[in-house]
């Protein structure tokens, strides 16, 4: 199985940036978006101030736990179908909504929502998947901003023998682009060592209907 390896690349949002040249995808990390104090109290703010629940999704026609505690938060517009089960947005939080204009005004792309996963330690994970619901549109650009602790997060090409793992460190900012949605899965794999808390946020833009 083969395994793809990074490169510096340097890229006008910033010095710093790691690009990876994948088949049929862009990748992008900038390890240190968020310096580490930034990082920790805007954790322990989004830990004591939002709804966090642990919703239910729909696997072989049962309705299981997801392993994690999640919010979805956004634009008012911005209801989104997963595994059976539609989830209707919280209203902005105002940290949150201002990291979603700061990551908007860097990358030079438009977000109006975001899903915040909180993973309590390392049992708590997410399985293979892609962010590919019809709401996101073709090729759709996620962000996804790490706060709390170090996580592995790994991709794995759909029809090819190439994979990718990445270290996330607390305010390391991801961007996935092209057509990653399209032939890569990603993951945040179970890490039994793992005893400190993290919560990502992925944010996404959804068209409006109207």
């Amino acid at each position: 199985m083969s395994i793809l390896t990074r490169q510096s690349h340097s890229d006008n949002r910033q010095s710093g940036a790691q690009h990876f040249s994948l088949p049929d995808a862009s990748l992008t990390l900038w390890p240190n978006w968020l310096e580490l104090q930034q990082s920790s109290t805007l954790q322990q703010q989004l830990l004591q101030q939002l709804q966090w629940s642990q919703d239910s999704i729909v696997m072989f026609g049962k309705a299981v736990k997801i392993p994690r505690y999640q919010v979805w938060m956004g634009d008012s517009h911005c209801s989104y179908r997963y595994s059976g089960t539609t989830f209707s947005p919280q209203p902005w939080h105002t940290e949150v909504q201002q990291l979603a204009q700061q990551i908007s005004a860097f990358l030079q792309l438009p977000f109006n929502c975001v899903l915040l996963n909180w993973y309590r330690d390392g049992g708590q994970h997410m399985g293979w998947h892609a962010d590919n619901e019809p709401e996101l549109g073709d090729n759709p650009y996620i962000a996804s901003l790490s706060i709390g602790a170090t996580r592995r997060f790994e991709l794995k090409h759909r029809q090819q023998p190439w994979q990718l793992a990445l270290d996330l460190n607390p305010g390391s900012l991801l961007l996935m682009e092209g057509e990653c949605q399209q032939h890569w899965l990603h993951r945040l794999p179970k890490q039994s060592k793992v005893t400190d808390s993290r919560i990502n946020l992925t944010f996404r833009y959804i068209k409006s209907s109207g």
